[in-house]
């Protein structure tokens, strides 16, 4: 009977354990910071598009 508390103890511990590791980022600060900018120059080509669209709808 006592490996089976011992088997769940372990099982609580790991599962602790990942839940922690699931989180974490795994990007550098220059990464991310790289990715926030080209994602942002998207946006921008993307807002200039539409507004384009829009301005020339209105005509």
């Amino acid at each position: 009977m006592a490996r089976g508390n011992q088997r769940e103890n372990d099982r609580k511990k790991s599962q602790k354990k990942m839940a922690g590791m699931k989180g974490k980022n795994t990007m550098t600060g220059s990464e991310q910071q790289r990715t926030k900018e080209d994602v942002a120059a998207k946006m921008r080509e993307k807002q200039r598009l539409a507004d384009e669209r829009k301005a020339a709808g209105q005509k």
